[in-house]
């Protein structure tokens, strides 16, 4: 199956960008970041944020924006049957180098999983220094890491 990510949600004083692979399934049958409901990625964020869980989609976009964190994916484009990443062939990069001259205020760039860094570090260069953060990712494929533990990991957020 050809899937396409989505535009990125972002604002110009956005400080982190956290980047994901691509969709899942689910998440591009209902057009969210996300969007499966065993992904923990926003109780994570509503968690580190200090603010109440919500499943309405506009407020976990503003939650981001207005923390100053932008959530993008490393590729543009894949093939890929299901929604697991050692699924994806024939990827394409998105525009970093575009993306990150018109958000320079962003210092530190954030994995949801290995394989995003690993798409990452395969397409981009970079050419300022950014700090490189690779987190557990919040998929509930990843299940050999405990929702606690990778809690845990993710809460480098806040200190950034």
């Amino acid at each position: 199956m050809k899937s396409f990510s989505f535009q990125p949600i972002t604002n110009n004083d956005a400080k982190i960008l956290i980047l994901g692979t691509m969709p899942g399934t689910k998440s591009l049958e209902i057009n969210q970041y996300y969007g499966h409901n065993q992904n923990n990625f926003w109780k994570f964020m509503f968690t580190i944020l200090q603010e109440d869980f919500s499943r309405d989609y506009e407020m976990r976009k503003a939650l981001l924006q207005k923390n100053n964190i932008a959530l993008w994916d490393v590729l543009q484009y894949c093939e890929r049957v299901g929604s697991l990443d050692s699924a994806i062939k024939n990827e394409i990069a998105n525009d970093f180098e575009t993306f990150l001259k018109q958000h320079s205020n962003i210092k530190a760039i954030i994995f949801n999983g290995q394989k995003a860094a690993a798409f990452f570090k395969k397409y981009v260069s970079l050419e300022k220094s950014y700090q490189l953060i690779t987190l557990p990712s919040t998929s509930p494929a990843n299940a050999s890491i405990t929702f606690e533990s990778k809690l845990d990991q993710w809460k480098i957020i806040s200190s950034l």
